[in-house]
C-alpha cells in the first residue's frame, strides 16, 4: 500500500528512509530519533517501507504516522533483502539529501543538522556522520579521527565504510541513477555507496558528534551462515562499480586494494566452506578472473605476503594448492623469518621449494616489518635550526654498530630528498635521538626551497633498511604549531617555516614560504586568558630579534570588516634579547560582526603601518561572556585557509544553545 498523496508546501531538507522488516523492538527508538532532530520535523520526510512483517512492525509503523504527518508507511511484500525496499523509499523522496536508516540503529538528536550544514557550506555530495555502538557492535573508526571539510576517497579513510548510513545528496543519486541492487542477498548496500563515493564532487566527516547509534538487535533462530553463494552478486557488483567509475592509476588502485584485500581474499579464506565441487567449478574461475582483471603489479605489491601468495596461486590457476595454504594458514603465520641481503622473507613451506615454483617476491616482509617511531619533540635550537627529537626501530631486528638512522625531508612536488644525521640526545630516555635542521643550510649548504618537505625516518637493523613517514605518534600534548617561525639568516634568507601535523594521518611536515614583508614580528602563542573571560593574550618577539624601536609602537589591532580599527598596547619581556612581548585583546568590549587580528607597527608619518598576521591557532576554542546581562561569544573561523586569525562575535542564541544542552545529555 503506497503512502497518501503528500500536501503542497516546501521541499524537505532531508528525506529519511527506514527499511524495516520483523524490526521490533527497536524500530520505535530509530523512528523516534528521527522525529525529534533538531533541524526540525518540519523539514523532514520520514519515509518506512514495511517488507511484509509479521512481528508487529507494520502495526507500529502506522500507529506512529498517525500521530506525525511527515512519515510516509509503505507497506509491500518480502524480499530478499532491505534494496527493494530502500529503492522504494528513493522513488518517493523529495528532499535535498537523503539518509538511510535503519531499524535497528538510531540518531543523534543534532545528527542532520550538523551534516546538513556541512554539505551545505562545503558543496559536498555525501557526508559520513560518526558513528558509536554503545552495545559493542564493531564501528569504523579511522575515518572519523577529525573532522574533514571537504575530501575525496583519496584523501581519507572514506571508502573502508561502505555502509549506507550517511548523508547523500539527492541530486547525486538522480544524476546517476543510483539504485540498490534488490536480487544481492548480502551486502547488497556496498556498491550504492562506492558508486556514490566515485561520482561525488566530494565527501565531509563529521568527526567532533555522535551521529549514528547502532544498536544490537536479538539474533533471528536458528540464523544461517552467509557463504560465498550469498555475497558474491555484490562482490561481482562492487568490482563492476569501481572498474565503471575509476581509469587504470593510481586512484583506480587505491580503492580496488580494499576490494581485493577484503572481499577477493575474503572470499578466498571462505573457500574451504564451500562445497569443493561448487567451489572448483563455480566460485574459483570468477575469483581468479578478478584478480587477472584488477589487481595490477603495483598494487599487488602493496599486499601483505600471505595474501601475494593466495592471489599468486589464485592467477597461476592452482586451486588445490591455494586451499592447502588456506587451510594452513595460522599456522604457517607464526613460521620464522630469514634476513637476507637486505631484504626479510617469511619462511613459507612454499619459500624456494622448487616443487611449489612460487617467486621470492611473494614471501617479501621487508616493507611491512612494523616500525615502532615515536615524536618526543621539535624546537627552535637556534635563529634557523629545528631541533627534532624522537626514537625509532624496527621491531624483531637488533641494530648493530654499522646500522644507524636518519631523517629524510623530501619535497612533495620536486619529490628532491635531503638526509640529515641523527646523534643520541641528551636525554634519561634510552633511544632516544635528536637531528638538527637547519632551514638555511640543510640543501648542501643552501636553504631549503619553499614548498612543503615531509619528513621520513630511514631505520636500519641487520642491514635492513625500513623508511617511514614520521610523526603520526608524538608526546601526547606536543602543539606542533607553537614551533612556527620566521627565519631570518643573512640576507639571502627571510622564509616563513611552519611545522605541522598532515590530515588525516597526522604525520609531520614543514611548510616553507616567503615570510610576510615588512613584518615586525612573528606570533608565538594565542589563546584565551585564563581568568580574563573574554580577553586574547598574544605572546611573540619582534623580527629583526632585539630592542623595540624607537620612531614606531607596536599595537594589537582588531579590524571590522566595516573599517573600524582599534589598538591595543603591549607589553615588552624586561632584558629580553629577542624583544619578547605579550598583547592582551579586550574581545569582549568590540562590537558584534567578523574582526581581523593583527600586530601593526604605528609611526608617526603618512605612511601606511607595517603589519604581521596573528596566525590562527590550531586548537583555539570559542569562548563566552555576559553584556548587559546577555551572553555573547566570539569563534574563531576556521577552515578558511585565511592567514590571519578572524573572530566572529555575536549575541548566543538561546534557544539553539539550549537544543544544543539537550542534545549532548541525550543518551
Amino acid at each position: 500500500m503506497l503512502p497518501r498523496t503528500p500536501r503542497p508546501g516546501p521541499r524537505p531538507r532531508v528525506s529519511v528512509i527506514v527499511p524495516a522488516r520483523d524490526a521490533m523492538p527497536t524500530l520505535t527508538r530509530a523512528l523516534t530519533s528521527a522525529m525529534e532532530q533538531t533541524i526540525g520535523i518540519a523539514r523532514l520526510e520520514i519515509i518506512a517501507i514495511d517488507a511484509g512483517s509479521t512481528d508487529g512492525t507494520a502495526e507500529e509503523l502506522d500507529r506512529l504516522a498517525a500521530d506525525c504527518p511527515a512519515l510516509k508507511v509503505v507497506h509491500q511484500e518480502p524480499g530478499d533483502g532491505p534494496g527493494r525496499p530502500r529503492n522504494t523509499g528513493l522513488d518517493l523522496a523529495r528532499g535535498d539529501y537523503v539518509f538511510f536508516l535503519d531499524a535497528d540503529g538510531h540518531l543523534g538528536p543534532d545528527a542532520l543538522r550538523r551534516m546538513v550544514a556541512m554539505a551545505d557550506q562545503n558543496g559536498t555530495d555525501v557526508v559520513l556522520g560518526k558513528m558509536a555502538s554503545p552495545t559493542g557492535r564493531g564501528v569504523p573508526r579511522a575515518a572519523f579521527r577529525h573532522n574533514q571539510l571537504r575530501t575525496d576517497v583519496l584523501g581519507s579513510h572514506a571508502y573502508s565504510t561502505l555502509a549506507p548510513w550517511k548523508l547523500f545528496r539527492r541530486s547525486l543519486i538522480e544524476r546517476f541513477q543510483l539504485r540498490f541492487p534488490e536480487h544481492c542477498r548480502a551486502d547488497e548496500e556496498q556498491p550504492f555507496t562506492a558508486a556514490a563515493y566515485l561520482n561525488a564532487s566530494g565527501i565531509s566527516v563529521v568527526a567532533d558528534y555522535d551521529c549514528y547509534h547502532l544498536d544490537r538487535r536479538e539474533a533471528p533462530q536458528n540464523p544461517a551462515r552467509r557463504g560465498l553463494t550469498d555475497r558474491i552478486d555484490a562482490i561481482r557488483l562492487l568490482f563492476q562499480t569501481a572498474a565503471r567509475y575509476t581509469q587504470p592509476g593510481p586512484r583506480r588502485d587505491h580503492v580496488m586494494r580494499r576490494h581485493i584485500r577484503r572481499e577477493l581474499c575474503g572470499a578466498l579464506r571462505a573457500l574451504p566452506r564451500e562445497d569443493e565441487a561448487e567451489a572448483r567449478t563455480r566460485f574459483f574461475p570468477e575469483l581468479r578472473r578478478w584478480a587477472t582483471d584488477h589487481c595490477s603489479d603495483a598494487l599487488f605489491r602493496t599486499l601483505t605476503a600471505p595474501e601475494r601468495l593466495m592471489v599468486h596461486l589464485l592467477r597461476t590457476g592452482r586451486f588445490d594448492d591455494l586451499l592447502s595454504v588456506i587451510r594452513t594458514a595460522k599456522e604457517d603465520a607464526r613460521r620464522g623469518r630469514l634476513v637476507e641481503k637486505g631484504r626479510v622473507y617469511w619462511l613459507h613451506p612454499f619459500f624456494r621449494d622448487p616443487a611449489a615454483e612460487v617467486p621470492d617476491d611473494c614471501f617479501d616482509v621487508t616493507d611491512r616489518l612494523p616500525v615502532r617511531h615515536h615524536l618526543t619533540g621539535a624546537a627552535w635550537c637556534g635563529g634557523s635550526t629545528l631541533r627534532v627529537r624522537g626514537r625509532a626501530e624496527v621491531t624483531g631486528l637488533d641494530a648493530g654498530p654499522e646500522d644507524h638512522t636518519e631523517l629524510i625531508l623530501r619535497h612533495r612536488e620536486t619529490r628532491d630528498e635531503l638526509c640529515v644525521p641523527v646523534s643520541a640526545a641528551d636525554s634519561e630516555v634510552e633511544g632516544e635521538f635528536e637531528a638538527d635542521v637547519d632551514i638555511a643550510a640543510a640543501g648542501g649548504g643552501a636553504p631549503l626551497r619553499p614548498g612543503v618537505w615531509d619528513v621520513y625516518l630511514d631505520v636500519r637493523a641487520e642491514g635492513v633498511s625500513r623508511t617511514i613517514r614520521f610523526g603520526s605518534r608524538h608526546a601526547e600534548g606536543l602543539d606542533i604549531g607553537t614551533a612556527r617561525r620566521v627565519v631570518t639568516a643573512g640576507p639571502g634568507l627571510r622564509a616563513r617555516v611552519t611545522p605541522y601535523f598532515t590530515t588525516p594521518y597526522g604525520n609531520l611536515s614543514l611548510d616553507i614560504g616567503p615570510a610576510p614583508r615588512g613584518a615586525p614580528c612573528e606570533v608565538t602563542e594565542a589563546l584565551w586568558h585564563p581568568s580574563d573571560k573574554g580577553t586574547l593574550v598574544v605572546a611573540g618577539r619582534l623580527l629583526p630579534p632585539g630592542s623595540p624601536p624607537r620612531d614606531r609602537v607596536l599595537r594589537l589591532r582588531a579590524e571590522h570588516t566595516d573599517g573600524r580599527v582599534l589598538d591595543h598596547p603591549v607589553r615588552y619581556a624586561a632584558g629580553h634579547p629577542a624583544g619578547a612581548f605579550t598583547a592582551r585583546l579586550p574581545v569582549r568590549d568590540l562590537g558584534r560582526g567578523r574582526w581581523t587580528v593583527t600586530l601593526a607597527l604605528v609611526g608617526h608619518g603618512d605612511g601606511p603601518p607595517c603589519a604581521a598576521p596573528v596566525p590562527p591557532p590550531e586548537r583555539l576554542p570559542g569562548t563566552r561572556w555576559l553584556r548587559r546581562g546577555r551572553p555573547y561569544y566570539a569563534k574563531p573561523l576556521t577552515g578558511r585557509g585565511a592567514a590571519t586569525l578572524e573572530l566572529r562575535i555575536a549575541p548566543v542564541r538561546l534557544l539553539a544553545a539550549a537544543r544544543n544542552r539537550l542534545g549532548r545529555r541525550s543518551p
